[in-house]
């Protein structure tokens, strides 16, 4: 049984990465958390001390974002019924980020799938803040869904990596269960830096081979920059689904160094799968 959090704003950009979820997952057994969190617009010290005159409106605010995820959950089982899937509600008077860790680690959550905007995302930025954070603190998995993305299966993967860092199947298991059930193949690209693979790179690259088998194809491409790579590749091949691992030393660490991503020039208009290495 696979565990997937769906963070929600209950706004259309989260609605669009639900839906990518239950449609990417149709065919597995699994157990969706559909979750909320909720806090006071004039949330202060007083409020946790009980001031009279709030005294009570947390629960109005619970009951209020229960009945949302409730209403929420009735429309997506009659929309996509499925055998397969069962969706949990959960509301907490917590900040989304720390809610979602929190969550993570007691539901034994698998992967997270949410939109890259919250209800106030500007077209100028890559990834909302709370993607961002998400991505960088969370221990499993992520796929985030641009806001204009109508869903497509993810038949072609695109899957940059440096072969710098050891692959394990556990830390790939997310991209492994996808390109299985989708029949996917996996485009490994590699953007040379001027020289050729060192013999721990190359050791690392064996083992990557082993582990995707007959799913991959490997390119070796020339180093004008992993954004241009990635760029010229979506042009030139339909790619349907990026994934990049997270480690200290890459390209995706080095992305989300700033709190906002702007004007960066990586144009996804498809999912991104981050996985963590753990």
């Amino acid at each position: 049984m696979i565990r997937i959090l769906l963070p929600t704003d209950f706004s259309e950009n989260s609605l669009k990465a639900i839906r990518y979820a239950l449609k990417a997952y149709k065919d597995l057994k699994v157990t969706f958390y559909l979750l909320h969190t909720y806090t006071p617009p004039f949330y202060q010290a007083e409020y946790v001390i009980g001031s009279p005159g709030q005294i009570g409106l947390g629960d109005i605010l619970q009951e209020n974002s229960m009945t949302q995820l409730e209403k929420f959950k009735d429309g997506l089982e009659h929309q996509y019924p499925n055998p397969n899937h069962s969706i949990i509600v959960h509301s907490a008077f917590n900040t989304l980020i720390s809610e979602v860790l929190e969550t993570v680690a007691a539901e034994d959550i698998d992967v997270i799938v949410m939109g890259t905007k919250g209800v106030t995302g500007a077209t100028e930025i890559l990834f909302g803040t709370h993607t961002v954070h998400v991505i960088k603190k969370a221990e499993c998995p992520v796929i985030a869904v641009p806001p204009n993305f109508e869903y497509e299966a993810p038949k072609e993967i695109l899957f940059p990596t440096d072969f710098e860092i050891v692959y394990k199947k556990e830390n790939i298991q997310t991209l492994l269960t996808i390109a299985t059930q989708h029949k996917s193949r996996i485009n490994v690209m590699h953007v040379r830096a001027g020289y050729d693979l060192s013999t721990i790179q190359e050791k690392h690259k064996e083992e990557l081979e082993k582990l995707l088998g007959n799913k991959a194809l490997f390119h070796e491409l020339p180093d004008n920059g992993i954004i241009e790579a990635i760029n010229e590749f979506q042009i030139k091949q339909k790619i349907n689904l990026l994934v990049m691992i997270k480690n200290k030393h890459t390209f995706l660490e080095r992305l989300f160094i700033e709190p906002i991503i702007k004007k960066i020039g990586l144009h996804i208009t498809v999912p991104f799968m981050v996985l963590p290495q753990n």
